[in-house]
């Protein structure tokens, strides 16, 4: 004699798939020169300084490597810099026309592959973007945005604080939106000593207008920051 079935029971909350923590962070910024490695260095410093085994990556550069130099210092050198920055092109552009111009092609796995290769590793690695988020790297079909998506990180807005960075912050956090993302915070890099109507208003104004929160406010020529916004957009 058949019996009806029972109901599943739901499942319990520990059985429920728990998200997992973030393996890092993706730094972007509002344009080229707001303070991505300055405030990627910082945030380095201050989660070594609380032992944790975070190391920085920067997938490309072009013109100088001062960047990955930067990024590898702050990881207190357990990485190269060719580890750090696994392409470099010598032309100071975009990435799309340094390589036209260099003759090369970039492909978005070996971008990928330097980033698992630092997080197999590694416990978390900051990936610091280059120039703005919309910066093409191969054609329109992939640029920052789709680096973003495919290591799958946490991405924090630097915004170099000036007349402007209003419109430029809310550009920036309107793109990254449309591709499914939401940035995990900001920070607010002063760019000058002295402020003025415009940087002092800034802050306030895009986090009610855009709901992104404020993580710190660096302040010109500052040399360390406190970890512990950090940690706890890691899980820590």
């Amino acid at each position: 004699m058949s019996h009806p079935s029972q109901p599943s029971q739901p499942a319990e909350p520990s059985q429920l798939e728990q998200p997992k923590p973030p393996k890092g962070l993706f730094i972007t910024g509002t344009d080229t020169d707001c303070g991505k490695t300055y405030v990627s260095s910082l945030i380095l410093q201050a989660l070594r300084a609380e032992r944790v085994d975070a190391v920085g990556y920067k997938p490309l550069c072009c013109g100088d490597r001062n960047d990955a130099l930067a990024l590898s210092a702050a990881s207190q050198d357990v990485v190269t810099v060719d580890e750090v920055n696994p392409v470099w092109m010598k032309t100071p552009a975009a990435p799309h026309v340094a390589a036209m111009f260099e003759n090369r092609v970039i492909e978005p796995k070996e971008l990928q592959d330097g980033y698992e290769a630092l997080a197999a590793k590694h416990n978390y690695v900051v990936t610091e973007g280059v120039g703005g988020w919309r910066v093409p790297i191969k054609g329109e079909a992939y640029g920052v945005p789709e680096l973003a998506v495919s290591l799958g990180l946490p991405v924090l807005l630097v915004v170099g604080n000036k007349l402007g960075a209003l419109n430029h912050a809310m550009l920036t956090i309107d793109s990254i939106r449309s591709y499914g993302l939401e940035p995990v915070g900001m920070v607010f890099n002063n760019l000058v000593d002295e402020m003025e109507t415009a940087t002092i208003t800034n802050k306030g104004i895009i986090e009610e207008m855009t709901g992104v929160s404020v993580l710190t406010d660096v302040i010109y020529g500052q040399e360390e920051i406190e970890a512990w916004p950090f940690l706890e957009i890691l899980g820590l």
